[in-house]
C-alpha cells in the first residue's frame, strides 16, 4: 500500500489537473508532498514503534492514511489536495517501520524464517507499484479520480479490524520523544527532499533549491548534535557500531539510488519513445515485477542460506549494474522484446538479490529493542537514496538530451540512456561498498535473539 499509493496517482493526474486546476508545475507535488512528509518522518515513525509498541503505531498509521485519503479524494482545491496527500505520506511513515518491527518480532527469534517473511516483504514493494498503475487506470476511467484516494478506506478499515487478532502488539518500552529532535531531523530532511525532488523542475543552482539544501544539511547536522548529547535521543548514535548496520543502511540507500531511476526512465522509454500508451507499458513491466517477486520468495532465500548475505548483496548490485549498462544501449527505434525485455530481466534479478539480504542485515544488527529505530533508518536510507538518485539522474537525462521536444526520439533515448548509464555507476559503487564494508556474520541470517516475553507481547 505504501508503494502503490505513489504508483496509483501516475493515470489519474491529468483528471486532477483538469478538475482541481493544478499548473503544470505544482502537479508534480500531487506526488512529491508524499514523498516528502513520507520520508522526513520515517524516523519518527520508527522511534514511536520502539516506544509505544509497533501494532499501536501500525494501527494509527493506517488510521492517519485513511484521513489522508479522504481529504484528498474529496478536495476542492490544489492546497486541501496537497494536505490530504501529505497527511497520507505521514500515515505511510507510521506504517513502514512498525511493518518491519512487527516482522522482526514475529520472525526474527529463526533466522530462516525471517529471511523467508523479508522476501515476502520485499516483493509486495514491486506488486503493489505494477498493481498502482492498473488500478489507477481502472479507477480512473471506470469510476473517477478521487476513487484512487477513497480505495484506501476499506483496506484500512479491514487492516485497523484484524490487526489486534493477528499481529502481537510489539514490545513498548520506557522512554519519551525528543520531539525537538524528531522536529528538526523531519524538517531537514524534509528540506533536503524538496530541494531535491524540486531541482530537475526549477534548476539545481535555482535559489529555492540552494536555500532548502542548505537549510536541510545544517538541520541534519544539528539533529546529529543534539543526538551525541540528548539523554534519551530520537537516533543513538551508538546504534550506527552495530557490525553491518551501517554498510548494510549504504546499501540500502545506493540501491534505492539505481533502481527508482531504471523504473523510471525505462516506463518513459516505453512510452515516449516506443509510444505505448500507461496500461501497454504497466503489461511490459510485469516481466519485470513477476522476476522480482520469485527472485526474492524462491531463490534469494536459498542463495542466502547457501552463500550468505554479504555475498549475495554484492552479486546483485554487481548483476543490476551489468543489467542497467546493457539497457543503456536502448535505440531510438528499438522493440521492447530485444532491446528492454532481456536487460530488465537481468536488473531485476539483481533486485532480487541484493534487497533482501541487504535489509535482514540492517534490521538484524539491531537489539530487538531498539528494531524500530533500525527500520526507520533501513527505510529512511532507501527512500532518501530514492529521491536523491532519481533527481540526479533526472538531471543527467536533461543534460544529455532529454529535455527536448517530445518528437526528437533520438534526443530522448540519448538523455534515457546516459541516465540509465549512470545508475549503473551507482550500483557498481553500491557493490564496491558492500564488498568493503560488509562483514561476514557468524551464520548467514543471524539475527539477535527475542526473548519469549517480546514475542508474547
Amino acid at each position: 500500500m505504501v508503494i502503490m499509493d505513489t504508483s496509483i496517482i501516475g493515470v489519474a493526474l491529468p483528471e486532477i489537473q483538469r478538475d482541481l486546476g493544478f499548473t503544470a508545475q505544482g502537479l508534480s507535488w500531487v506526488f512529491n508532498a508524499y514523498v516528502v512528509a513520507f520520508g522526513g518522518l520515517l524516523l519518527l515513525g520508527g522511534r514511536l514503534s520502539d516506544l509505544l509498541g509497533a501494532r499501536r503505531v501500525f494501527t494509527t498509521g493506517w488510521i492517519v492514511l485513511a484521513v489522508g485519503s479522504l481529504v484528498a479524494g474529496a478536495a476542492g482545491s490544489p492546497a486541501v489536495e496537497l494536505v490530504g496527500r501529505a497527511v497520507q505520506g505521514a500515515g505511510s511513515a507510521l506504517i513502514a517501520p512498525a511493518a518491519l518491527t512487527l516482522l522482526f518480532t514475529i520472525f526474527g527469534a529463526t533466522p530462516k524464517e525471517l529471511t523467508k517473511a523479508l522476501a515476502v516483504y520485499g516483493a509486495a514493494a514491486p506488486a503493489g507499484g505494477t498493481a498502482g498503475v492498473f488500478l489507477g487506470g481502472v479507477l480512473t476511467q471506470f469510476a473517477s479520480w478521487p476513487w484512487v484516494f477513497f480505495i484506501n478506506l476499506p483496506l484500512a478499515a479491514a487492516v485497523v479490524a484484524l490487526a489486534p487478532s493477528v499481529m502481537p502488539a510489539g514490545a513498548a518500552h520506557r522512554g519519551s520523544v525528543d520531539v525537538a529532535g524528531a522536529t528538526t531531523v523531519t524538517l531537514g530532511l524534509g528540506s533536503v527532499v524538496f530541494a531535491v525532488v524540486r531541482a530537475p523542475q526549477v534548476g539545481w543552482t535555482a535559489p529555492s533549491t540552494v536555500v532548502a539544501g542548505l537549510v536541510g544539511l545544517v538541520l541534519v547536522a544539528g539533529f546529529v548534535v543534539r543526538q551525541a548529547k540528548a539523554r534519551q535521543p530520537l537516533v543513538r548514535l551508538g546504534i550506527f557500531k552495530a557490525p553491518n548496520l551501517a554498510a548494510a543502511n549504504a546499501a540500502q540507500f545506493l540501491l534505492g539510488a539505481a533502481w527508482i531511476p531504471m523504473f523510471f526512465f525505462v516506463n518513459l522509454y516505453l512510452q515516449k519513445v516506443l509510444g505505448l500508451g500507461a496500461f501497454a507499458s504497466g503489461a511490459a513491466l510485469l516481466p519485470l515485477t513477476v522476476t522480482i517477486m520469485v527472485g526474492m520468495v524462491a531463490v534469494a532465500p536459498r542463495l542466502i542460506a547457501r552463500f550468505g548475505p554479504k555475498a549475495l548483496t554484492v552479486a546483485g548490485l554487481v548483476t543490476l549494474a551489468a543489467g542497467l549498462a546493457w539497457l543503456s544501449f536502448i535505440p531510438a527505434d528499438g522493440s521492447f522484446w530485444s532491446d528492454v525485455l532481456p536487460a530488465s530481466l537481468v536488473t531485476a534479478a539483481g533486485m532480487a538479490m541484493a534487497f533482501i539480504p541487504s535489509l535482514g542485515l540492517a534490521l538484524s544488527s539491531a537489539a530487538p529493542q531498539e528494531a524500530g529505530l533500525a527500520a526507520g533508518l533501513v527505510n529512511t536510507n532507501y527512500q532518501i537514496g530514492s529521491a536523491l538518485g532519481l533527481a540526479a539522474m533526472t538531471a543527467v537525462a536533461a543534460a544529455f538530451g532529454a529535455d527536448g521536444s517530445a518528437a526528437d526520439l533520438a534526443g530522448l533515448t540519448d538523455g534515457y540512456s546516459a541516465a540509465l548509464i549512470g545508475a549503473a555507476a551507482i550500483a557498481a559503487v553500491g557493490a564496491v561498498v558492500a564488498a568493503a564494508w560488509l562483514r561476514t556474520p557468524a551464520t548467514p541470517t543471524s539475527a539477535p535473539d527475542v526473548s519469549k516475553e517480546q514475542v508474547v507481547a
